[in-house]
């Protein structure tokens, strides 16, 4: 029984209630008291209970139970996703199948929160096979008429025969051995969408020459920017130590090939009456007859916004690099029972490109398009439907006891197919309804699905305002047990997950504030969180208090954030602070007002493409903490920690700020001091320890000063931000960049997922696990 002020009261003796109610209950109110404690003791005997196991307890009871199992040399990352919990509890079933390479997959998986996949390379090695064991599927050449084996050469799942390598794997450069184990491991996560609206686009395809020009056809891609990128594969889960993954069970880049191959082989199945194989383009029930518990295909289309799928049978997967129009049926062979064969047709809807991230239907009137599918990027930063839930600021959650006071005091839902009283089906309507409102308001706009929204945006900020526009779901909830059907939507119970809308247009905001000396507190405020921007961020003559961008993406060569100012007080946001939070930001444009702070923390801000600029405050301080800026930056005052400026970096006062830990070019920057930044620190340490020999002359100096400088720079994965690996450090990067930050991970953005941390944990962790005479390599794949 849960102690509450209710049922305790209910035990007591009427006669004492009775009585209580003709003193105007004192007892009750007693009681209620006694009940609050009563509750929280109770709470405690319950987390307790909880804490005996591993999968229940608490995080600060995991490394003492991992002490009970003799698990040591395991390093907390603090701040990361990364717990030891799964490394302890499998730590029993590790030690059960010692040696064997499931084992250290899993272990690999478990110590770093990444997927990974063993490889064990001497099973690789071109050998001159024993003939009382010969080994089929490792022929010394390889069948020439297996194109998926052919794929996968040089990658994580290659099963062709190699010459012997003879460097060590430990070093990163050798493989193919009799000692070596390769540990692969996929740095990229993938990120489910659905039912987003897919880019259309029109293209001719290509014709005969001296031919009539084909009719225009519709091209279809996956990202609703229109932007090509290569589909993800969202990993099936391994529930055993028993067995070696598959390139189902890693976040991988999709191929054509294998998708083609399945399909294919899904199509001749039906045709010939047989089981099919389930791989890519699983959509069995987990349990029968509950259509809930269906699986999804590896991506998904939705022809004019159907509810139902295309069929995976229906897709012909192709490369669309060069517009063509695809075959509407094939035709595959059925073996009738007098040995001839009969072919039958198949119905084909869609053909789809899996590495370019486009498709396009055999029916040219089909104008529009639903899609399921997964993204790959490094980690939660920007727009994503990732939860958001912890991010959300106290003054607009919903109360959390019937007596407690409410913050929200308006709410609205943006939704395309979602219904119902405070739900509008654009944004812009939603605005109307908030800007007619009086001074002094709280509001969320909950934009509860993640699809396209073509609209610019006038939001208008009054007098102690404060709105939050957020990615996030409008739950309907029960307001009686005994009422079922009676449903409701409370202020403030959002949830934010699983969703990431997209805005296509800009959005404009204006702070008004009326009267004559205006103080901070006078201002309203805004907060985005978790939306996909296309369009440019402008701030327009008023009075905005603060700006905050969390988990958003500003499309970067869209011109990014801008600030105006007016001439009088009440329209020049003197009092403007802008905090991005987690975001992917363009060109950040304050030269054209007087704020008081540009502030970033764990984000990636880009140039703009006519200057080169990512930021530029010339009247306004920022303080920037593990942000990649690719552009040059300029600033009043500049306070930065743990970051990585890829160009000139220029602060008008140099007497006040401090840069720590970060990576800032020599040449033409003017910054305040810098404490532990690279490249000096490596000069001054190189300079050091040729001085205690011998004598340095200017020119030594200098020398040493271009040598570091040339070759000690951030090298990424890609700057482009079409690209998955966009900001992520490359694996050739500078170990004084990739560890060079105050908590021994890497400078920049991506900061906070402490790769060397989770790598350190690997290896130590292998050295009780690894069979004898082994040697085991990480291999990032991604």
């Amino acid at each position: 029984m849960k102690f509450n002020k209710e049922n305790i009261y209910e035990l007591l003796p009427s006669i004492y209630r009775i009585r209580d109610a003709e003193l105007n209950y004192p007892l009750k109110a007693l009681i209620e008291i006694i009940a609050e404690q009563a509750s929280v003791m109770q709470d405690n005997i319950a987390g307790l209970y909880d804490n005996w196991f591993i999968e229940t307890c608490e995080e600060w009871v995991v490394p003492y139970i991992g002490d009970l199992l003799g698990v040591q040399n395991f390093h907390t990352i603090a701040g990361s996703p990364v717990s030891p919990r799964a490394y302890i509890a499998n730590t029993l079933r590790y030690r059960r199948r010692k040696g064997i390479a499931p084992v250290l997959e899993q272990l690999a998986q478990d110590t770093t929160g990444l997927r990974a996949h063993v490889v064990e390379f001497f099973e690789l090695l071109q050998t001159s096979q024993y003939l009382n064991h010969i080994r089929l599927q490792h022929p010394l050449t390889p069948d020439l008429r297996n194109m998926q084996q052919l794929a996968n050469i040089n990658t994580a799942f290659d099963t062709i025969a190699h010459t012997a390598d003879v460097r060590h794997i430990a070093s990163g450069r050798g493989e193919f051995n009799i000692p070596n184990i390769g540990l692969f491991i996929w740095r990229i996560q993938d990120y489910p969408l659905a039912r987003v609206d897919a880019y259309r686009t029109v293209c001719i395809p290509d014709s005969p020459p001296s031919s009539p020009v084909s009719s225009v056809t519709n091209l279809f891609i996956f990202n609703p920017l229109g932007n090509d990128l290569n589909l993800f594969n969202n990993p099936v889960t391994k529930t055993e130590i028993t067995y070696i993954s598959t390139e189902l069970n890693v976040p991988g880049l999709l191929q054509r090939r294998a998708l083609y191959d399945e399909l294919e082989a899904r199509r001749q199945a039906l045709v010939d009456g047989t089981a099919l194989v389930y791989g890519y383009f699983n959509n069995q029930l987990e349990i029968e007859d509950d259509p809930t518990t269906a699986r999804h295909p590896v991506f998904e289309i939705f022809a004019n916004g159907a509810d139902t799928a295309v069929p995976p049978e229906e897709i012909l997967i192709c490369n669309l690099a060069k517009c063509c129009t695809p075959p509407s049926k094939q035709s595959y062979p059925r073996l009738n029972s007098d040995g001839t064969y009969t072919l039958i047709n198949k119905k084909i809807t869609v053909a789809v490109d899996p590495v370019l991230g486009r498709f396009m239907f055999t029916d040219s009137s089909i104008t529009s398009a639903l899609v399921n599918y997964s993204y790959g990027f490094s980690g939660d930063v920007g727009g994503g439907p990732y939860s958001r839930q912890d991010t959300i600021p106290l003054i607009f959650q919903k109360k959390q006891a019937a007596d407690s006071k409410a913050t929200v005091t308006w709410q609205a839902g943006v939704s395309k197919t979602e219904t119902g009283t405070g739900i509008f089906d654009t944004i812009q309507k939603a605005l109307d309804e908030w800007n007619g409102l009086n001074a002094g308001a709280t509001g969320i706009i909950a934009i509860m699905d993640s699809r396209s929204y073509f609209e610019d945006l006038n939001i208008v900020i009054k007098e102690k305002s404060n709105l939050l526009i957020i990615a996030a779901d409008w739950p309907q909830r029960i307001v009686d047990d005994s009422l079922p059907g009676e449903t409701e939507r409370i202020d403030g119970d959002i949830i934010a997950d699983d969703l990431r809308p997209h805005i296509a247009g800009d959005i404009k905001i204006t702070g008004v504030v009326s009267g004559a000396d205006i103080e901070r507190d006078d201002c309203g405020e805004l907060t985005l969180n978790g939306l996909l921007i296309d369009g440019k961020v402008s701030v327009l003559k008023g009075c905005l208090g603060e700006l905050d961008l969390v988990h958003c993406t500003v499309v970067p060569y869209k011109k990014g954030v801008e600030i105006i100012a007016g001439v009088v007080e009440e329209e020049s946001n003197e009092w403007l602070s802008v905090n991005i939070t987690k975001s992917i930001c363009g060109y950040v444009n304050l030269n054209n007002t007087n704020a008081v702070l540009l502030s970033a923390q764990d984000s990636i801000i880009d140039s703009d493409i006519g200057t080169g600029f990512s930021i530029s405050a010339t009247n306004t301080a920022i303080q920037l903490v593990r942000v990649t800026a690719f552009g040059k930056t300029l600033a009043k005052t500049i306070e930065a920690d743990g970051c990585i400026f890829n160009d000139t970096v220029t602060a008008q006062r140099r007497q006040a700020g401090c840069m720590r830990f970060c990576y800032i070019p020599i040449k033409n920057s003017q910054t305040p001091r810098k404490y532990h930044c690279q490249p000096d620190l490596e000069i001054n340490t190189e300079t050091d320890e040729q001085s205690t020999t011998t004598t340095l002359s200017d020119a030594e100096k200098n020398d040493i000063i271009t040598q570091v400088s040339g070759w000690l720079v951030p090298a990424f994965t890609s700057v482009n931000y079409k690209d998955y690996g966009y900001g992520q450090l490359s694996n050739n990067c500078p170990v004084q960049i990739t560890a060079g930050a105050d908590n021994g991970s890497e400078m920049g953005v991506f900061n906070f997922l402490q790769q060397p941390q989770r790598r350190s944990n690997l290896q130590i962790a292998l050295s009780e696990y690894l069979p004898v005479s082994m040697e085991a390599g990480v291999i990032y794949v991604t």
